[in-house]
């Protein structure tokens, strides 16, 4: 479904190639990961072929490690797919929060 890091320096983005079920490639910025109800997630932010962000859309998908490997699942069941959402609002209002205190 999808191959996994392209790793930059501390200081750099780092990205993800995910490849479609149509062989179609996306270059997306990875936000964060986080857990909700015992499940790791990944936050993907679609980049452009300049690396700049690509409208709005974040992708969430299940997250695990394989071998070392990171490795993405589609969510497929609704109820696991809003609980994915309602935790990754609570890291965005925590990201605002830290903003504004800084």
């Amino acid at each position: 479904m999808s191959e996994l890091m392209n790793q930059a320096s501390e200081d750099e983005l780092i990205t993800v190639t995910l490849t479609l079920e149509d062989d179609e490639t996306i270059e997306c910025a990875v936000l964060t990961t986080f857990i909700a109800e015992e499940q790791e997630y990944i936050a993907l932010l679609p980049l452009d072929e300049n690396g700049d962000p690509e409208g709005e859309d974040v992708y969430l998908y299940r997250y695990s490690e394989e071998d070392g490997e990171p490795a993405l699942e589609n969510i497929e069941e609704d109820e696991e797919y809003e609980i994915a959402v309602d935790a990754f609002d609570e890291w965005l209002d925590e990201q605002e929060f830290e903003e504004i205190d800084d």
